[in-house]
């Protein structure tokens, strides 16, 4: 198996092998093999493939962290045709919320939220996806 090493904050680290110890993982490295595969896999979803969906994705950063706030706007704009809605709002004392409404392919929405994971300063980003067709035929059903 080839080595590789990666850099990241040490608390990230502590909570790798916080995780590992009590899921009953071997080490830091299963753990970051276990998660790049579902990363990678998190996107391959046949059912999903070609079709038209909508979605949403929810970012949390630090108040404090205005290069966040201004990548947010910046990938916004850039992706226009993707983003239906965005929403600003600050959680409790320290924290920025942004929420996107997406609606596109697959393709479009992976790599719209892989952008926004590869941002710096991010405290969490979550999303989902639904069917737009699967939707539609649960609402034009008697």
């Amino acid at each position: 198996m080839t080595v590789v090493s990666i850099s990241m904050p040490e608390d990230l680290l502590d909570r790798i092998d916080e995780f590992a110890d009590q899921h009953g993982y071997t080490g830091r490295s299963e753990v970051m093999r276990e998660a790049a595969r579902d990363l990678l896999g998190e996107f391959e979803d046949r059912e999903l493939a070609d079709r038209p969906l909508m979605g949403v994705i929810t970012v949390l950063f630090n108040y404090d962290t205005l290069t966040v706030e201004e990548r947010m706007m910046r990938l916004r704009h850039e992706h226009e045709d993707l983003v239906s809605s965005n929403v600003h709002t600050h959680v409790g004392e320290h924290y920025c919320l942004e929420l996107f409404v997406v609606e596109g392919n697959l393709t479009q929405i992976s790599e719209f939220v892989g952008k926004i994971r590869a941002t710096q300063d991010t405290v969490a980003v979550d999303y989902s996806v639904l069917p737009v067709d699967d939707f539609v035929n649960t609402l034009e059903q008697p």
